[in-house]
């Protein structure tokens, strides 16, 4: 077994919204992240994905205490980072960073691509020549060294989130979080970003915390997959025994949302559509959070909260019925 990198346990996360009702103000409770556990091994890739909405970016945004959580436990190689001293979390900010969703958005449009690649090396008081170092980085994320002195609108979408990953290696982290790094991008693009990805992951020994909702990308990169729904996760497994073998509704009907290539393979499998919309995460359903779209939810789903235990799939599936999922429902991605 891999040495553990990132150890989650029981991570929950709120946030207060106010509003005006009158001359009353009207405090509620957001649960974006509900008692959510990972672990993440040294060199390998967890995928989390879910709907939009389902608080992923949350948890990663949490592991790194961009967001303060609310509970829970949040270990990097066996230090607890939550209750940490700034001073002291700053020193171990350089072992984990964070490439962003939006290329576009990440990246100062005033400021040269060299001087956003060796703004964290600034900060950090790294020593030695910053021009080297950043000439080094962008030829490992496949652009040319003189691509420094230019600024971000010259570049298309693909190379800018290149950018952004040299800009997290910068200091040589051995923890990543990739929040949807190629959704933003072109399917003739994504190829390439992901593949540059997982060369990286090979060369430097690097574990990713890879966040999307494309499951056809989230099954290329990932060793293991977690989904989650409205704050909780429901399934997690090796990436191809969950994909091959689901034991959740929920997961299921994400795989039917997959295209296939073969036309002939996609006009004959089933289809999963799921009624109604994502419940609000200010009032969750009771029970389970997913009963209220669920095709096999019955009475015991609203009385009572399944647990995330090993329920003979092979991996552990928040589901009353895991069983006989398999009978009821058929998996897309086996057809």
């Amino acid at each position: 077994m891999s040495t553990p990198v990132v150890e989650v346990n029981n991570l929950t996360k709120e946030f207060v919204v106010k509003s005006t009702r009158g001359l009353r103000v009207i405090k509620r409770t957001v649960h974006a992240v509900s008692d959510v556990s990972l672990t993440i091994p040294e060199g390998k890739t967890v995928g989390l994905v879910g709907e939009s909405g389902s608080g992923k970016t949350t948890v990663g945004r949490c592991i790194l205490r961009l967001i303060e959580p609310t509970a829970g436990s949040v270990k990097f190689k066996g230090t607890e980072l939550l209750g940490m001293e700034q001073n002291d979390l700053r020193k171990l900010r350089r072992s984990m960073q964070i490439v962003f969703q939006d290329p576009y958005a990440s990246l100062d449009p005033k400021m040269t691509v060299g001087a956003s690649i060796a703004e964290p090396l600034e900060i950090q008081n790294v020593s030695g020549n910053h021009q080297d170092r950043v000439a080094e980085l962008l030829e490992l994320v496949g652009l040319a060294p003189d691509h420094a002195r230019r600024f971000p609108h010259e570049f298309s979408g693909g190379q800018r989130q290149r950018v952004g990953v040299a800009r997290a290696l910068a200091l040589n982290p051995s923890f990543i979080v990739l929040d949807e790094p190629v959704s933003a991008l072109d399917v003739s693009i994504q190829a390439g970003v992901v593949n540059l990805l997982q060369d990286l992951q090979e060369q430097l020994g690097l574990s990713y915390l890879f966040i999307a909702h494309d499951l056809s990308v989230v099954r290329h990169i990932s060793d293991t997959v977690a989904v989650m729904y409205l704050g909780k996760i429901v399934e997690v497994g090796p990436a191809e025994d969950l994909y091959l073998a689901s034991g959740h509704p929920y997961t299921k009907a994400l795989l039917s949302a997959v295209p296939q290539a073969d036309p002939v393979t996609e006009r004959g499998r089933p289809r999963i559509m799921l009624q109604g919309e994502v419940p609000s995460p200010i009032n969750p359903p009771s029970g389970c959070r997913f009963r209220t779209r669920c095709p096999i939810a019955k009475e015991i789903c609203a009385v009572e909260e399944p647990e995330l235990k090993e329920r003979g799939q092979g991996h552990p599936v928040a589901c009353h019925f895991a069983d006989t999922v398999a009978l009821e429902m058929p998996n897309p991605a086996a057809v």
